[in-house]
């Protein structure tokens, strides 16, 4: 008798999408517990932008806009998903809401441009810092409108505080996607 090992535990690709969105909801929320408070900002330092980015290239925009906006849905229905273990719609309107409102945008971005061909490590590193920069700009302009500040200290308070941090994600999410991309694509699609 020989037995043969298939390479797929789950075959049924619908399947398959239904449990990386179920992932990526879970590691997004979990990555949110990973968070280091800066003293002169309202807006922490998270994890979570890494696999915003990741679930939107690996899983394509179709489904990092469903994760995301999946993830976001959760936290206004009472889920203790958001940083800090915040939920609901008063958290959106806090100081934050806007980088969760860019988590759907980075998401849909990514997955538009690295859907394609292989691309470049420096293409996809481009192009991940890209989304990322949605969702610093959304959370800035938030922030800009839930502390009645200018523009400038919005910049100072919820953009340029993150860019350093921002591009070693991007970096590590650029690794992440080359070497998972191929698999991934082959076991969603």
């Amino acid at each position: 008798m020989e037995i043969t090992i298939k390479r797929e535990l789950i075959s049924d690709k619908r399947l398959c999408r239904l449990l990386a969105v179920g992932v990526f909801i879970t590691l997004t929320a979990l990555s949110a517990f990973v968070r280091i408070p800066l003293p002169f900002t309202p807006v922490p330092l998270t994890l979570q932008t890494f696999f915003v980015l990741l679930s939107g290239a690996l899983l394509g925009r179709k489904l990092g806009v469903v994760t995301q906006g999946a993830y976001m849905f959760l936290g206004l229905c009472g889920q203790q998903v958001f940083t800090g273990a915040g939920c609901g719609s008063l958290y959106l309107l806090g100081p934050t809401g806007g980088y969760i409102v860019g988590f759907v945008l980075a998401a849909y971005f990514a997955g538009s441009f690295l859907i394609k061909e292989k691309l470049s490590s420096f293409a996809v590193f481009i192009k991940l810092l890209a989304a990322d920069f949605i969702i610093l700009f959304s959370g800035m302009l938030w922030l800009k409108v839930s502390l009645s500040c200018s523009l400038g200290r919005a910049f100072l308070l919820g953009f340029l505080p993150f860019v350093l941090g921002d591009i070693l994600k991007v970096l590590l999410a650029t690794v992440v996607y080359n070497k998972a991309r191929a698999r991934i694509k082959e076991a969603l699609y």
